[in-house]
């Protein structure tokens, strides 16, 4: 039995109950009790007690899409005579060309160091979309591997697409149901779903398997939705209003599905993913980055949409993704009071929702019963922390940097910011070796 204490304890339960002075009891993989800890150390004296000594105790945050293997893209040359000068013009000279060169060595490196850096910045949970059309069979096993040896949770998906032939296209659906079979139940720590690149690399006949297969699986997609306007431009010039419309004609929208980014929804769209209880997964580093647009999130929440809040592999630290995801959002509807609540209900009411859907305890919450997946920041306030207030002093005055522990089902990955349960200097190491190999071979 652990007990953290003498904490400001943020459970982001229904209520935003802030607890001052507040610990977390654990026994076993889940939380039994959160409250005071003069009174939590009287009722469990048995317990080992980890003092926190004023820092912030909270949740670990839940990262709704990432891309684990685009680790080796991190100053890498391009090697093009031109820079990127559109979005599609950013996934040939990159991506496209990235994920087929990876090797079991790429895809596993990338992913354990990225693993790594989300323990370090206080993720722990992760839904990954992957692809690597060099080494399509396996790769999902790799990635498992990786976050087996981390402790975090992940739900894994493998890409698929027409873009390489749709030979490999089905290679990369065969690999997506050998993954969910070989899961066969619902494990706590590791999921997987049906990953899909996006419908303008994705042919009719590969659809109809996709649709298939998640019928017979009862498993929902994970897919790049409306991201760039390329995407849509495709479903109108194949007779449709837009991309979630063909998509739905084709009957891919499972319920609980991802639809990454949802930039460029047309008429009537949003409306199509809600009434097939869709979630779709706001990323705005990313489309800022790739100069793609601002998906229409007030419109969406406001009508009861899920919403949640990703990192595209953009970045592992949850607390700048919801920093941005604030800011942009205030500047494009030119209002500064507009973001906070949505960035609020994105990352800790939407995310633990999806969450909830995909793992069997309960997640991004502290209170008795749910997952013991918390963290502990080293934030040190210059005024109170209040319910009506934590979540401005996470905009203000958190990163991912200040993260002093993490702990997933109870047990201990990092504390006292030195990690637990991998050689994060040998995997540094390895890494930068990996990295030049990958370098050369690109």
């Amino acid at each position: 039995m652990l007990m953290f204490g003498n904490g400001t304890v943020l459970t982001f339960d229904q209520n935003s109950t802030v607890i001052e002075d507040g610990g977390v009891v654990i026994e076993g993989e889940e939380i039994i009790e959160v409250g005071k800890t003069a009174k939590l150390k009287e009722k469990y004296p048995q317990a080992e007690f980890k003092n926190v000594k004023g820092k912030v105790i909270m949740p670990g945050m839940i990262n709704t899409h990432m891309h684990l293997y685009s680790t080796f893209a991190r100053g890498m040359d391009l090697k093009a005579d031109t820079p990127p000068q559109d979005f599609v013009d950013i996934l040939e000279k990159l991506w496209w060309r990235l994920d087929q060169i990876l090797n079991e060595k790429d895809i596993y490196y990338s992913a354990l160091f990225a693993l790594l850096d989300g323990i370090k910045k206080g993720t722990t949970t992760i839904f990954d979309h992957h692809a690597s059309y060099g080494q399509i069979d396996g790769s999902l096993d790799i990635i498992a591997d990786a976050v087996k040896e981390t402790g975090l949770r992940a739900n894994l998906s493998y890409e698929v697409s027409d873009r390489h032939g749709v030979e490999e296209a089905e290679k990369a659906l065969d690999e997506n149901e050998r993954f969910i079979k070989k899961l066969a139940r619902k494990d706590p720590y590791l999921g997987g779903t049906i990953g899909l690149h996006a419908s303008f690399t994705l042919g009719d006949k590969i659809l109809g398997k996709v649709a298939s297969l998640s019928e017979q699986l009862q498993t929902p997609v994970h897919i790049h939705t409306a991201e760039g306007w390329a995407d849509v431009a495709d479903s109108q010039q194949k007779g449709f209003t837009g991309v979630v419309d063909r998509l739905n004609k084709y009957n891919i929208w499972r319920k609980d599905s991802l639809a990454i980014h949802g930039v460029h929804l047309q008429e009537g769209e949003l409306d199509i993913l809600k009434r097939n209880q869709i979630n779709l997964i706001h990323n705005p580093e990313s489309n800022m980055g790739n100069a793609v647009g601002t998906a229409p999130i007030k419109e969406a929440l406001a009508q009861k949409l899920t919403v949640g809040l990703g990192t595209d592999g953009y970045t592992t630290d949850m607390f700048e993704s919801i920093n941005v995801a604030n800011l942009l959002q205030s500047h494009e509807q030119s209002h500064p009071s507009v973001g906070g609540e949505e960035a609020f209900q994105m990352a800790f009411i939407n995310n633990q929702k999806i969450a909830q859907n995909y793992f069997s305890p309960q997640l991004g919450v502290l209170e008795p019963g749910a997952a013991a997946d918390l963290i502990v920041v080293d934030y040190q306030s210059p005024t109170p922390i209040k319910t009506d207030n934590a979540f401005g002093h996470i905009l203000m005055g958190v990163n991912g940097g200040l993260v002093d522990s993490t702990i997933v089902g109870g047990r201990i990955l990092m504390e006292n910011r030195e990690v637990k349960v991998l050689d994060d200097e040998r995997i540094y190491w390895k890494c930068q070796e990996q990295a030049r190999d990958f370098w050369q071979r690109f």
